[in-house]
Formats: C-alpha cells, structure tokens, sequence
C-alpha cells in the first residue's frame, strides 16, 4: 500500500482542489446547485482517486483509479472553460487554473506510464513502452517512484 500524501501528484491535485474551493466562492448563488457543484466534484475527484487508487491492492487497480482521475481532471478543465466563457470567473483565474490542471494530467500520465511499464502485459496484450516518471515526495531526495 502507498502512502497518497507523499506522492506529488496528489499534493498537486489537492492544491488544486482547494484553489477550485476559492475560486468558486464568487460564483453567483444561482450556481450554487450547478457549475459551483460540478466544478467542485470534478476537483475532489481528482485527489480522491489517487488516494483510493493507493489503498488498492496493487499496481493495476492503482493504474484504474489514475485513469479515473485523469478523467476527473479532463471534465474539470472543460467545466472551467466553461465558466470563463459564460464570464463567471475572471480569464486570468481561469488560465492559472487550467495550467494547474495541464500539470496535473502530465503527472498522471507519467505516473501511469511508469505503472504500465512495470505491470506484467495481459495474456493476448503487447509490452509497454518504459517512459515517463512518477514522482514522490521523499526525505532522500530521490523523486522517482518507490515501491512501497
């Protein structure tokens, strides 16, 4: 099992998370049961499944709930243009925030990458390319993925 906290992605993510929070505070009260809901589900799901994914059983289950969340990241990306557009938020807010989310999906995808390279290919399947890199937090200063 892995410990969610000390993977970067997911201290990313949940950052994120709580500019989201911020962010959509100034949505109108109309909002409240609509894009305000939306964008803050979309946000928490993106941490929350990296957090589940850790508590699996091991690196495919794990491999699930990142695509998941990637998911999540991509539905929250849209939401936030969407909101920019309709002039809900301010563009600059709007942009820091979907630059957040870009760095987010590119973690995610590292990660899963690294993942894939490592998890043995389904009878029938292909290998895996061995690219990218997953990244922790870590007293050694070694930013690579362990395998606790």
């Amino acid at each position: 099992m892995r410990e969610y906290r000390h993977l970067q992605v997911w201290q990313k993510a949940h950052r994120l998370t709580l500019e989201v929070y911020r962010v959509t505070r100034s949505l109108p009260r109309s909002e409240l049961y609509g894009l305000t809901s939306q964008l803050r589900r979309a946000a928490v799901s993106v941490p929350a499944n990296i957090a589940e994914g850790c508590g699996r059983g091991g690196d495919v289950e794990f491999l699930r709930f990142l695509r998941i969340a990637s998911g999540s990241a991509s539905e929250l990306e849209y939401l936030l243009v969407l909101t920019a557009d309709l002039h809900l938020i301010d563009a600059q807010a709007s942009e820091q925030l979907v630059a957040a989310i870009a760095e987010v999906k590119r973690m995610l995808a590292g990660l899963m990458t690294t993942l894939t390279a490592r998890t043995p290919p389904r009878r029938g399947g292909s290998g895996s390319v061995r690219e990218g890199a997953a990244y922790l937090e870590s007293d050694s200063g070694d930013d690579r993925i362990d395998d606790r």
